[in-house]
């Protein structure tokens, strides 16, 4: 078979397979209303060992669950933290689980962070904002869970439970997680190793 004819075949498979996860991952619609009242809960870990993930020390900090509305979801194949971080989801509570303040926001992800843009003057406190939404890098546990987190789709309520880690790679890299639910900007993203999901 020619080289022209391989790459043609090749360009087909994945424009079938990104119409494939498109379709898959299409938004959900739910109702009005605050759909994840409750405040994500943490508990600190003391003297937790070390986990081993491919080239990763992973450092346990806080036990950690949460329950709340899936603002965005961004899956990461080719940069740097990918290996062990293949997707990031964009998660809000309280006010940012709700239609009716959420229809005034556009919202987005790349390149690791979350970002939020009013439509007109904000309906809730920029402060508000800030602790009731976040970006939430996660690391699955094993292939079962990786397998639940592929599967999640804009719109869609989810907990999440697991613990919240630091990590080293052996080159030196390194990602430190977010502890507060007030901080934003670099280094306010939560690092989650992912250890059960449940869709409400």
């Amino acid at each position: 078979m020619k080289l022209s004819n391989v790459l043609w075949l090749a360009l087909v498979a994945v424009a079938l397979w990104s119409g494939w996860r498109r379709l898959e991952l299409r938004p959900v619609h739910p109702p009005d209303g605050v759909l994840a009242p409750g405040e994500p809960r943490q508990s600190e870990l003391q003297d937790a060992a070390p986990l081993s993930r491919g080239r990763w020390l992973l450092t346990p900090r806080a036990q950690y669950d949460i329950t709340a509305r899936i603002l965005a979801r961004e899956d990461y194949y080719f940069d740097g933290l990918a290996d062990l971080v293949p997707e990031d989801l964009a998660l809000g509570w309280g006010p940012m689980s709700d239609n009716v303040v959420l229809t005034h926001f556009d919202i987005s992800q790349a390149a690791r962070f979350y970002f939020w843009h009013s439509r007109g003057p904000l309906v809730i406190s920029r402060e508000a904002i800030t602790s009731h939404s976040a970006n939430t890098h996660l690391i699955p546990a094993n292939d079962a869970v990786r397998a639940a987190l592929r599967r999640l789709r804009i719109g869609q309520v989810v907990r999440l439970s697991g613990e919240l880690v630091d990590g080293k790679r052996a080159d030196g890299a390194w990602l430190k997680t977010s502890l507060t639910r007030v901080d934003s900007g670099p280094g306010s993203c939560e690092v989650l190793l992912v250890e059960s999901v449940a869709v409400q």
